[in-house]
């Protein structure tokens, strides 16, 4: 077998194997694709939320909705787990993408809106921190905003913060645990 012949070959080998992972050969040079974006799925378990269960789902639909890098989905091994109370609503975050979801009865009986409350708490899952800007065009402004807000979706700079948090299904060292979120409890009245 010539030299030449081997490296044609390699070439095709070369080339098949590129296809598969998204990247092209033209004319003979390789040039990459748009990037493959890695999602990274977080499992949540709301069986114990009794009837707010439907308002998780609206929630991660909300969030699925609204990022690319991170899909919540119902099943198991669950990273998350919701649970419902006669306290206020918090989350109890144990990691980035990690930790527990309290539907608190108190703040529905106030008259807040229960999938904005369950789409603020998965936000602190997410890696968002509180943000008390009063602002009902802020979804973790919270408890801040009026009871009247029925805004449930993320601002596009919640939204862009989740993304990069979540780039590429990997969390990069310096984002793995946000400033002070690991161990973090976060309280819808707080402040």
């Amino acid at each position: 077998m010539s030299r030449r012949h081997v490296l044609r070959v390699a070439a095709g080998v070369l080339a098949t194997a590129l296809s598969i992972v998204g990247v092209q050969s033209v004319a003979g040079t390789v040039a990459s694709a748009d990037p493959v974006v890695a999602v990274r799925t977080v499992y949540y378990d709301a069986s114990r939320a009794g009837e707010f269960t439907t308002n998780f789902t609206q929630a991660a639909a909300i969030w699925n909705s609204s990022v690319s890098n991170v899909r919540l989905v119902a099943g198991s091994p669950a990273s998350v787990v919701i649970y419902v109370d006669n306290g206020w609503p918090r989350a109890y975050v144990q990691g980035l993408g990690r930790g527990q979801v309290y539907m608190g009865w108190q703040a529905v009986n106030q008259g807040y809106d229960r999938t904005r409350i369950a789409t603020h708490e998965l936000g602190h899952i997410l890696g968002l921190p509180d943000r008390r800007t009063g602002l009902c065009s802020d979804l973790m402004s919270g408890s801040s905003a009026p009871i009247s807000c029925r805004n449930a979706n993320p601002s596009a700079t919640e939204a862009a913060r989740v993304n990069a948090l979540f780039a590429n299904g990997v969390v990069p060292a310096h984002l793995a645990e946000p400033a002070a979120m690991s161990g973090t409890t976060y309280v819808w009245n707080n402040g």
